[in-house]
């Protein structure tokens, strides 16, 4: 089985050779000897440079298309009416991050925040843990993000 996958990528990487100087986007010179010279088409730069930044930004995705993230759990419970009510009092408690209430039979948990990265999920447990008395904790999750947010923080 591997061997297979190895001899697949072998000829992936022939044609993909193949197609670039086809193209004429690469050029090999065979000088003195057993020397090959490559000539690479500044365009390949380009090219590299979006792919990895495609990586970067798909790798962030859930198969459903939704980012993974970081929320802080405050409470579980099997009343919805105490996970509301929990819900609204963080919404006052810390209004400039967004309280959410997920149902996961048989209880209520009620989480807050939209975090991209365990670094700001730290800080905003710390922020948490000073108005709950059982303490929060940090779970992964799919969080609400624009990628417009993304760029703002490059």
């Amino acid at each position: 089985m591997i061997l297979r996958i190895f001899l697949f990528q072998i000829q992936a990487m022939k044609l993909f050779w193949c197609f670039l100087i086809a193209t004429g986007i690469c050029r090999i010179s065979l000088a003195a000897g057993d020397t090959i010279i490559v000539h690479k088409d500044a365009r390949m730069d380009l090219l590299q440079q979006k792919q990895a930044q495609i990586n970067k930004h798909s790798s962030m995705l859930t198969s459903s298309g939704q980012y993974k993230g970081f929320r802080v759990q405050v409470m579980s419970t099997s009343s919805r009416d105490e996970a509301f009510k929990k819900k609204a009092d963080m919404q006052n408690l810390i209004p400039e991050e967004k309280s959410y209430v997920i149902f996961q039979s048989p209880s209520y948990k009620v989480r807050v925040g939209n975090c991209l990265n365990r670094d700001e999920a730290e800080k905003l447990k710390a922020k948490v843990n000073k108005y709950v008395t059982q303490g929060g904790f940090i779970v992964e999750d799919t969080i609400e993000y624009t990628a417009e947010e993304e760029v703002s923080q490059e």
